[in-house]
């Protein structure tokens, strides 16, 4: 209990959007939620961190091994025994919670993709890995629940990207692949200095437009997840 406790804490401080869509869950599938996401949180905040490159790998890696000791029976901190716990409950692979790692890890030393499907990789580890942990404990009984939970993470993460665009660049990294930059004849010098234009308008409706599509299909999942489960799904969504 009290390790729920602190995560419920964690998500309500650093997301309260998240949060209150959280809400809308029965308590069992709440409070594993709360785990999932103060998991992810402490993942992203190593990799976020002014520590050097180095130090912070070294925290993903022992992050790792925490993990594995936590799903094995020997969790350690509040965050992983109530990771632990949920993980049984709700029999949420080991892989995916890996996966999470292995994306913010990614951001260490990956600052370019050269093609969406470099980018769609990437994608899949920070932000489908997550959409595949919550279906485990939303419920459902489709298989195609999954494939559509990760349609539905890719979306999110792309939206996240088109957002940071500016903030991104700061850090010198820029996630729009190269190819469509050269396709649609906007530099990242372009970028940099911020230049609105019919380059800049074409590339983005491109971008939106992959977006869409994989909401589109992400929307599909709703109907499949457990009725009690639904509202904080599209909630997340909207």
């Amino acid at each position: 209990d009290q390790a729920y406790d602190e995560c419920q804490a964690i998500t309500r401080r650093e997301a309260r959007n998240f949060y209150y869509a959280f809400m809308t869950l029965p308590k069992p599938r709440r409070l594993a939620i709360y785990a999932a996401y103060a998991f992810s949180r402490l993942a992203d905040d190593i990799a976020d961190s002014n520590a050097t490159k180095e130090t912070k790998a070294a925290e993903l890696t022992r992050l790792r091994s925490d993990l594995h000791e936590a799903i094995s029976g020997q969790p350690h901190g509040p965050i992983m025994v109530a990771l632990a716990h949920a993980a049984s409950a709700y029999d949420i692979p080991e892989s995916l919670f890996a996966d999470v790692i292995d994306g913010v890890e990614m951001d260490l030393t990956v600052r370019r993709y050269e093609t969406f499907d470099d980018l769609k990789q990437y994608c899949e580890k920070v932000a489908s890995a997550v959409g595949l942990i919550s279906i485990q404990i939303f419920g459902y009984d489709d298989p195609a629940a999954k494939e559509y939970a990760s349609d539905l993470g890719l979306a999110m993460q792309l939206t996240n990207i088109l957002r940071d665009l500016k903030e991104d660049m700061a850090q010198d990294r820029v996630y729009l692949p190269q190819e469509d930059l050269r396709v649609f004849g906007y530099s990242e010098a372009d970028l940099h200095a911020g230049k609105i234009d019919e380059h800049f308008a074409a590339l983005m409706a491109s971008q939106a437009a992959r977006a869409r599509a994989y909401f589109d299909s992400g929307a599909k999942l709703f109907p499949l997840l457990a009725p009690r489960s639904r509202g904080c799904a599209v909630g997340l969504h909207s």
